[in-house]
């Protein structure tokens, strides 16, 4: 009781949080049983038809699903590789400047676009590779043929990724940045006396001395392997380039807004859902094993 009178006021200032979580993240659940029901808005969870796994056996043999599944593994794990080292390129580049004013500056440039929005930022890649756009004016100077960006499967695919990292790298560089800053300057000055000169200090104790968030970077983002970034795709692209950038959830967002079927696309999401469970209780078990990570 003593210990509950001296914590209660940090329980009552975490309890709203509790309620929005079990509001708005547990309370939806219970949508889950779409997946297994013919749905029907008008007749609701308790008069829609119960057809088990007729829902999964379908979305699993449409024609498109494969190639859904697809794209969103090859875009996840591309921005998953080059969220690590180009983030670790800048860090190791920056730890190098020695006048402290440019760093910052090229720090704040690079963190910037994290905060900003796929409303604001989606726009501006559109723009900037579009037909008439700076890229295209840019090609035709050269004297070469313009191209269209945005209705190449192959070049889209690479924007969504590049514009991804891009607004991304700077939030893992300032992590990366932080772990070099903790690294002890003896071993650095002690490399130096034994001539030892930038590149052989980066290799045998900036890249040693970082290895263990390299490594818990990387095995947090394998939860994410099938998040291809749902807001970021849904605002650029467009039915010419579906085969090459339409990912699962915006599959989802198709198949249950404009086509009607929500037992199908509730059965995707279940489907997505288990497997990211799946992956993100064994990364966070092998972050806590290798790296001793852990939350609770």
């Amino acid at each position: 009781m003593k210990l509950l009178r001296r914590e209660y006021p940090l329980h009552l200032m975490l309890l709203p949080g509790v309620i929005l979580t079990l509001i708005y993240a547990y309370g939806p659940m219970a949508g889950l049983v779409m997946a297994f029901q013919q749905f029907e808005p008008l007749s609701g969870f308790f008069k829609s038809e119960w057809v088990g796994f007729d829902n999964f056996t379908y979305v699993f043999n449409l024609p498109d699903f494969n190639q859904v599944l697809w794209n969103t593994i090859v875009i996840s794990l591309f921005k998953m590789v080059l969220f690590l080292v180009v983030p670790l390129i800048l860090a190791l580049l920056l730890n190098e400047v020695t006048r402290r004013w440019f760093s910052r500056f090229i720090q704040s440039a690079i963190f910037l676009p994290f905060f900003l929005s796929w409303t604001v930022l989606g726009g501006v890649v559109i723009e900037l590779f579009s037909l008439d756009g700076p890229v295209n004016g840019l090609i035709k100077s050269l004297g070469s043929e313009p191209i269209m960006f945005m209705l190449n499967n192959d070049w889209f695919r690479g924007i969504i990724i590049g514009s991804d990292v891009w607004k991304g790298m700077g939030y893992n560089m300032i992590v990366m940045l932080a772990a070099i800053t903790g690294i002890n300057a003896t071993l650095y000055e002690a490399a130096e006396v034994d001539g030892a000169g930038k590149w052989k200090q980066m290799v045998h104790i900036t890249l040693p001395g970082i290895t263990p968030i390299i490594i818990l970077l990387s095995v947090l983002s394998l939860g994410n392997v099938l998040n291809a970034g749902f807001e970021q795709i849904l605002i650029m692209y467009n039915p010419t380039v579906y085969e090459g950038a339409d990912i699962i959830d915006t599959f989802v967002y198709r198949l249950g807004m404009f086509s009607q079927q929500f037992g199908p696309a509730a059965a995707i999401g279940l489907f997505k859902s288990v497997i990211s469970l799946g992956l993100v209780s064994i990364t966070y078990y092998a972050a806590y094993k290798y790296n001793n990570y852990r939350i609770f």
